[in-house]
């Protein structure tokens, strides 16, 4: 490995003392995972360089948030053309659409996704009205199964995600494989639509052919001009929060969280991708300041990348979702309660994969404070 290989970022980070953006120059050395800063207003350096433990080379694209020492930076450019090169050329971002009839099989369709290279940088869950249904479906105006396809689409909720990896376009259509799920099973038995489609209609998920057809369907469902993409489907009755954390997004567990969820009996009935900041995580986790000795790492960690929020319908009146988690110490969970979230996917008591509300009477609240207030 090459110890003098380096590659350069513009990043911004928001100074919340002086509420403005500061610009730095961040470097990343590949070769030992050491990084560099330096402040670019005042031409010096900010950051010796320091190895780096919680960075990667896959963190590295434009766009993306990085945490450096619990300074949340936005990678806004490449700061040279050998990282424009390196690093720009082959990063594309594409939708992934899981149709009604696959929702409940979203944690294995996540798993393929993570298990094949992809990040998932942005997922609602939502339902289309019918309006939005045909502008999603705008390719399909002349064919004789549109309104069949219409009805389809909007008679459940839909997981919409914005995918990113290396030819992300092309390697997810093979990843889906063909359109009509009896053909993939033939042509590619491991494919999501063979695994999990029926027919040419209920194929399980979606994606674009092409670049221009990916940038408008994303526009769709994420849109980027502050309007508000389709609705959400919280119901906010009977319900209670989790939140996945962003170290388990991060280490590719959402899936397989979604599908111990749902196997243990529990319904998420509403589910969306969000990047907090610190004001929003402190307002959160209020109730723990002062009582929960970690409240200053718990509240690091929640907006050290992203995390994913849900709502849970806590009909079933044996077992809560509170139990089903665990203690908040995983070392703990795994000795007491060994079935629970907390013991399956936790590290630390502050990496313990996922947050859940604690106080029955709060769930409401936890779930208004993410799908009402944050959402829009």
């Amino acid at each position: 490995m090459n110890h003098s290989e380096r590659y350069v970022f513009i990043t911004e980070w928001f100074d919340p003392n002086a509420s403005l953006f500061r610009r730095y120059e961040l470097l990343y050395y590949p070769g030992d995972g050491s990084v560099e800063m330096h402040d670019m207003k005042n031409h010096r350096t900010f950051l010796k360089r320091t190895k780096y433990e919680g960075l990667h080379l896959e963190d590295l694209f434009i766009g993306n948030k990085v945490n450096i020492f619990s300074r949340q930076l936005v990678l806004i450019d490449y700061g040279d053309q050998y990282t424009a090169r390196q690093l720009g050329s082959r990063k594309e971002k594409t939708l992934a659409l899981i149709k009604p009839d696959a929702v409940s099989k979203a944690g294995e369709i996540i798993e393929m996704i993570n298990k094949a290279g992809f990040t998932i940088t942005k997922l609602r869950m939502a339902l289309l009205s019918r309006k939005e249904a045909s502008d999603f479906l705008i390719d399909h105006q002349s064919r004789p199964f549109l309104n069949e396809l219409i009805q389809f689409i909007t008679s459940g909720p839909i997981i919409a995600m914005e995918i990113l990896r290396d030819d992300a376009i092309c390697e997810w259509k093979r990843l889906l494989g063909t359109a009509n799920s009896t053909v993939a099973r033939a042509d590619a038995p491991g494919s999501i639509r063979a695994l999990f489609g029926a027919d040419g209609i209920r194929n399980a998920a979606h994606g674009p052919d092409s670049f221009a057809c990916a940038a408008r369907e994303m526009e769709l469902f994420f849109p980027s001009s502050g309007v508000c993409g389709p609705a959400s489907t919280a119901k906010f009755t009977n319900c209670t929060c989790c939140v996945v954390k962003p170290h388990a997004i991060s280490e590719g567990l959402l899936g397989k969280i979604l599908m111990a969820i749902r196997d243990a009996g529990f319904e998420v009935s509403a589910m969306q991708m969000f990047s907090m900041d610190r004001a929003n995580v402190e307002e959160f986790y209020e109730v723990y300041k002062g009582v929960v000795s970690e409240y200053n790492e718990m509240v690091t960690e929640m907006y050290s990348g992203p995390c994913v929020a849900m709502e849970i319908q806590q009909t079933n009146p044996t077992k809560t979702f509170r139990e089903f988690c665990g203690p908040a110490d995983p070392e703990i969970a795994r000795h007491l309660r060994p079935g629970t979230l907390r013991a399956t996917f936790g590290k630390t008591k502050v990496q313990n994969a996922v947050h859940c509300t604690d106080l029955p009477e709060d769930g409401l609240l936890e779930v208004q404070y993410f799908f009402k207030i944050l959402d829009n």
